[in-house]
């Protein structure tokens, strides 16, 4: 018979191993309560209605941006709701409070395409007020396994078009059709295509032997010392403006050039003033009418006696125009120089002086 202290020792073993179970059991529920806040945390109760439940059970989670919050607790059917009977009650966690609006929007969503259904809740374009316990949040449409089902129906057709497209394309390419068709099936082509290659792979290795103008440019460092000298006397020539060394420097740093521009400006200025106000021969003939109506008359006369000159009018038109008269003119002026030539040479032959008596 065991002894009153082993059984003392007995039932004190026997409460530990209830209070470790205890233990392991209270952190359980916190693990599994941990999605909402913990067992002690305070709860906020949220309801929406949908049109269809798409398969959500109690227990289901409750997602906001993809975070879990909370689960669903109760999923029934209220007949006075409709068009929308389908009643989803929501537990949250009240921490996530500051996160959540009154015009939140709750959707049924779905793990992939056959996988569990959970409410999701979207307060990206939501800027309420968060909402009290036990309100309602807008509920968007919360597509069914039908309509995910009716939506791949319509990729696969999609697909099945494109695949179609693919196919009618490759035997254009095998039948020899267009200008892919002929690259790939024609021999001729290809012959071109890896004499082409052929050729630039010559091209190619020219250059890098430094043959030809291409060669020299890539290997040749004469190029790259001229232009580096080039640089250089720009940078020179860049400093000498600089340093208002030349014409241009000086143009660019002299003052006494932009003030004898400016003088040159001023008296420009000062000569068009003077001619706008009419002054001097150049301000009568741009301002005074009767000068300027003088000015034309005597050119009119002047485009008469020259259009008469050019019709052969008057001594001078004759002149010009009557080759006769100039023949004439010219003989005479050949004689009289003859005369004058006779009279030098022997001039008692034309001053004799007769006196005679009566």
């Amino acid at each position: 018979m065991p002894s009153r202290k082993e059984i003392q020792w007995s039932q004190l073993r026997v409460g530990a191993l209830i209070l470790t179970a205890a233990a392991v059991l209270v952190g359980l529920i916190f693990l599994m309560s941990g999605s909402s806040g913990g067992l002690f945390a305070r709860k906020l109760v949220l309801r929406a209605y949908f049109e269809n439940a798409a398969g959500l059970k109690n227990g289901a989670p409750v997602t906001l941006e993809g975070v879990t919050i909370g689960n669903v607790i109760r999923v029934r059917v209220v007949p006075d709701r409709n068009p929308t009977p389908v009643e989803v009650t929501m537990r949250v966690g009240q921490d996530y409070l500051p996160n959540l609006h009154v015009d939140s929007l709750a959707s049924i969503a779905q793990a992939g395409v056959l996988g569990d259904s959970y409410v999701d809740i979207d307060s990206t374009h939501a800027y309420g007020p968060p909402p009290a316990n036990n309100a309602e949040l807008k509920a968007s449409g919360s597509p069914s396994i039908s309509d995910v089902i009716r939506t791949s129906q319509v990729s696969i057709e999609q697909i099945n078009t494109l695949t179609r497209k693919i196919e009618t394309l490759i035997d254009s390419l095998n039948g020899n059709k267009g200008t892919i068709g002929t690259l790939i099936n024609d021999p001729t082509l290809a012959k071109k295509i890896s004499s082409i290659a052929t050729d630039l792979q010559t091209i190619t290795a020219s250059i890098s032997q430094g043959k030809g103008s291409l060669g020299k440019l890539v290997n040749d460092d004469t190029f790259y010392t001229r232009a580096s000298a080039a640089v250089d006397n720009l940078n020179k020539i860049s400093n000498d403006l600089n340093q208002g060394k030349g014409s241009a420097g000086k143009f660019l740093k002299d003052d006494s050039l932009y003030n004898n521009l400016n003088s040159a400006v001023a008296n420009a200025n000062q000569l068009v003033s003077q001619i706008n106000a009419g002054k001097g021969a150049l301000g009568k003939l741009s301002q005074d009418p009767v000068f300027a109506q003088k000015l034309d008359d005597t050119v009119t006369r002047l485009d008469s006696i020259l259009k008469g000159v050019d019709e052969g009018k008057g001594t001078i038109g004759q002149l010009m125009q009557n080759r006769a008269l100039y023949d004439h003119a010219d003989q005479a002026m050949d004689q009289t120089q003859q005369l004058v030539q006779s009279i030098r040479d022997n001039p008692k032959k034309y001053l004799i002086i007769r006196l005679k008596l009566f």
